[in-house]
């Protein structure tokens, strides 16, 4: 039975056949004993370790809790799939859920203790009667020795957590801080806060999304990963293109991937067809696939370390642009070119986007349909050429797709780049089908062309570069993909 759920649904349903006795007797008999077998350490739990040492040395003398957050209800008694909290993670590796990470003080340092919901195996009749946890119906949790292993952390049943946590907060100059949001029960369980206990809490957030600013070896070995998978996601699209019919049918093709080799795409993915592509975040991927439209297509795996790529290519559904499409398709290619020749250490991080829009200003002056020149439209006070350009070219990267969102602005926005970062490097231009600015035959034109980013010691490495940006090299790209299609069908 779980100890606890922020969304808990009853264990049975009214609908549910009942128990007899006689059955739970029958049920809990001749069972063979669970095995002594231990998972293996997690590759990764030096790094885990140096992060939580990390956290430690910023909050000495303090109480630091950590939830992972619950499964959410999609309907009734279903639930979405599980993903772990991303500090969570971060600090740990563990995925199940229910579980917290506390750090309790111990001279300058802290003892990091794992509360899991134990497994009870087959001696206990909830492995059976219970749908929302039980052993038959989701299959068996690592148990307490499993994840104290798997996660090379000591690790505790989760019903002890409300017991050890009013033994940590009993003394009257004892001070707290949690990761809020994620689960109710364990706020609960700290008692109430006020307004310096919310600072402390936030401070808290800040700092673990600073720390996350700066990938180390084995975030970027998973990027790399995730970016090579949806690599080869990409091209499962555009293999299926010339048949074709939808953008939903081409979302699917692409979340197939994403689970053959990840663990889900990072993100709902944007599958935007024609006028669609005007659209920043069209979802509904309910449109038709044209042959002479183009195919703006923005996704990202995340791996089964939960590193996602984020990549966005523009392709002729035809296998070639139009030379309407090829105009806008190389202004922003120039456009992001200048950007990426930004990303390196020192810049501000805005640097990238600056050099971006004056591409975009310049050339949208040149195409006639700024209603002043380039160096006006670029004044702050103006800035007219977002009409056509919407968005900032940059996000940080990693475990969320907009990663260390809780960073503070002086050291985000507007911080310096260094070493390490991972960002996007993304410009657009999208002309909507009903803007009189635009002339005719650019209308309902969208691009966007995103890769994702490496800040090195000495400037930039570009981790999606497999995935071709030219416009030649793209129409060469599709050609092979559709060329190997056809001799796999011989």
């Amino acid at each position: 039975m779980n100890t606890f759920d922020a969304q808990a649904t009853p264990p049975r349903n009214t609908y549910d056949s009942d128990v007899p006795p006689n059955l739970l007797e029958f049920m809990l008999k001749s069972w063979n004993p669970k095995g002594r077998r231990l998972p293996r350490v997690s590759a990764d739990a030096a790094s885990f370790r140096r992060r939580r040492e990390r956290l430690s040395q910023r909050f000495p003398g303090e109480l630091l809790v950590i939830p992972t957050g619950h499964r959410k209800v999609r309907s009734n008694d279903t639930y979405y799939a599980f993903r772990p909290g991303t500090d969570f993670y971060y600090l740990t590796g563990a995925f199940e859920p229910d579980c917290v990470l506390v750090m309790l003080p111990r001279g300058g340092a802290h003892e990091a203790l794992l509360f899991v919901e134990p497994n009870p195996g087959k001696t206990n009749a909830s492995f059976f009667t219970d749908r929302n946890n039980g052993e038959l119906w989701e299959g068996p949790r690592l148990g307490v020795p499993e994840c104290s292993t798997r996660y090379a952390i000591e690790c505790r049943p989760l019903p002890e957590l409300a017991a050890r946590l009013r033994a940590a907060t009993a003394a009257p100059d004892s001070r707290q801080r949690v990761l809020c949001g994620l689960s109710k029960d364990t706020e609960a369980m700290l008692g109430a806060g006020g307004t310096e206990q919310a600072t402390r809490d936030d401070e808290l957030a800040t700092f673990l999304a600073e720390m996350r600013l700066l990938k180390d070896a084995s975030e970027v070995k998973a990027l790399r990963s995730a970016v090579e998978a949806t690599r080869r996601g990409f091209e499962d699209v555009i293999a299926r293109l010339p048949g074709a019919r939808s953008e939903r049918e081409l979302e699917g093709v692409f979340w197939t991937r994403a689970r053959m080799e990840g663990n889900e795409v990072g993100y709902t993915s944007i599958v935007a067809s024609g006028a669609h592509a005007c659209t920043l975040h069209w979802k509904h991927n309910d449109g038709a696939i044209r042959r002479g439209d183009l195919l703006l297509l923005d996704a990202g795996i995340e791996g089964h370390s939960l590193y996602t790529a984020d990549v966005t290519r523009t392709l002729p559904i035809s296998g070639r642009y139009t030379r309407e499409q090829r105009a806008i398709y190389e202004l922003v290619l120039a456009a992001q070119q200048a950007g990426l020749q930004q990303v390196r250490p020192g810049n501000d991080f805005m640097a990238p986007n600056r050099a971006a829009m004056q591409v975009l200003a310049h050339g949208l002056e040149r195409l006639g349909i700024l209603p002043m020149s380039a160096a006006a439209a670029l004044r702050d006070e103006n800035q007219f050429y977002r009409r056509y350009s919407l968005h900032n070219v940059s996000h940080m990267l990693g475990l969320d797709v907009h990663d260390c969102a809780r960073a503070r602005a002086e050291n985000y926005k507007y911080g310096k780049l260094v070493a390490g970062m991972v960002l996007t490097v993304e410009p657009g231009l999208y002309f909507q089908s009903d803007d009189l600015t635009v002339p005719a035959k650019y209308r309902g034109i969208g691009v966007r062309i995103e890769d994702d980013v490496l800040v090195t010691a000495r400037g930039h490495r570009n981790l999606s570069a497999g995935l071709p940006r030219e416009p030649a090299a793209v129409e060469a790209w599709m050609r092979a993909v559709w060329k190997r299609r056809a001799r796999r069908r011989r």
